[in-house]
């Protein structure tokens, strides 16, 4: 356990509310690139020469290196710290920002999306974490909601902070607005995020390289297939991934640290609830990414139109997230679950 390590039920006020901004920050980076990434996929396309296909990986490239690392990262934080992993989270993020807005082609700019990937892990697989050790135990669902309120604001801005920015200038300048933010997300964090009790343990490396190949080939191999690519390719990694994930599942029962709890996907009802929110968020990231291309190129609408059509459905996010919260410190999830 680390000396610094505050004991106490979440942080003292007033420094809660300024890890509170911090972790804001930080996760409003992550969700907020993601976002703008979507509007300027057509025009990024037609810059760079790329065919719509070919600039779908620039979004695919983001999302992959995120799933990827994502446990890993998790399961490092319980080891050296989640501000730790938070803060390089945030650096990694902000340099390969400075690569995105510098690349001049599709594979330049999809590479330096992946190190951007990698970097927003770091902040995501640690949010909750921070969360959890920044607000009184009392509060946490009132937490959860705010959290997801600062998440659904930035996918809300998102498409109408990038039409903005594609009315006056061009699509670099949306990887380029990251570099200010980040370098201050970085600073802040060093001196408000908590601190959390060290576990004297190892990396479980060989669970971690499973996990990345399990996720990483199955989705690479899906995206293939669904992208007209070379069957062969695309079910080869397919089945690459499966092979990983079956390896995985066996390597995971008999580990004192596993990254995936598989004894709580044992259990009926969190598989489920878990099963369905992937479900949920595989569908509206469906949606986000397809919606650009239906509406300027079959519907001919510009990117301020597009962005402006496509925040409503954030923004029903944002409202309904606290009430969600603060409605889950009084009733069970049993309760609210049938409403959602």
């Amino acid at each position: 356990m680390t000396s610094q390590y505050v004991a106490a039920d979440g942080l003292p006020t007033p420094r809660r509310y300024w890890a509170i901004v911090s972790i804001g920050l930080g996760i409003t980076l992550a969700v907020l690139d993601g976002a703008i990434a979507n509007v300027a996929l057509p025009s990024i396309a037609r810059d760079l020469q790329a065919s719509a296909a070919a600039s779908i990986w620039i979004v695919n490239a983001y999302q992959i290196a995120i799933v990827v690392a994502l446990l890993p990262l998790a399961s490092l934080g319980e080891i050296v710290g989640y501000r730790r992993v938070s803060q390089i989270g945030l650096a990694v993020f902000t340099l390969a920002s400075i690569a995105c807005a510098l690349s001049d082609s599709i594979l330049t700019l999809s590479l330096s999306r992946v190190l951007q990937g990698f970097g927003a892990a770091g902040i995501m697989s640690v949010n909750g974490a921070l969360v959890r050790f920044t607000y009184p135990q009392r509060m946490l669902g009132r937490a959860v909601g705010i959290n997801a309120v600062i998440v659904s604001m930035a996918a809300a801005a998102g498409p109408t902070i990038a039409s903005a920015i594609l009315s006056v200038g061009e699509w670099r300048w949306l990887f380029a607005l990251n570099i200010p933010l980040g370098v201050l997300a970085v600073s802040m964090a060093g001196f408000t995020l908590p601190h959390n009790p060290l576990h004297k343990r190892r990396l479980n490396i060989v669970g971690a390289l499973l996990s990345a190949a399990a996720f990483g080939f199955v989705i690479t191999g899906m995206q293939a297939l669904a992208h007209g690519e070379a069957s062969i390719f695309g079910f080869g990694l397919t089945g690459l991934g499966l092979a990983a994930g079956v390896l995985l599942v066996r390597h995971e029962k008999p580990s004192k640290t596993p990254l995936i709890p598989l004894d709580l996907l044992a259990r009926p009802m969190f598989a489920l609830s878990v099963a369905t929110s992937i479900i949920s968020f595989t569908a509206q990231m469906m949606a986000f990414v397809a919606l650009p291309f239906f509406l300027q190129g079959s519907l001919g609408l510009s990117a301020v139109q597009t962005g402006l059509l496509m925040t409503p459905w954030p923004l029903g996010t944002m409202f309904a997230a606290p009430l969600a919260g603060a409605l889950s410190d009084r009733y069970s999830a049993g309760v609210l679950g049938p409403w959602g």
